[in-house]
């Protein structure tokens, strides 16, 4: 079973991929394999952030 992360584990990832990206060395391709992940990482994050909306704007619904 796949483990997921949290949205706090997954945005210090991103981080860590900016970081090695703004290095002036970094191969082209280590660059897109380092891009690539990150995007991954965004889309992840954004699908977390999108569910817990939805379950507020439910919470937020059921209050009125």
């Amino acid at each position: 079973m796949a483990q997921t992360k949290k949205l706090e584990d997954m945005l210090a990832e991103i981080s860590d991929i900016i970081n090695k990206m703004d290095n002036d060395k970094i191969s082209l391709e280590e660059s897109f394999k380092l891009y690539n992940q990150g995007i991954k990482l965004c889309k992840q994050c954004n699908d977390k952030i999108d569910k817990v909306e939805k379950q507020i704007e439910i919470i937020g619904g059921n209050v009125e």
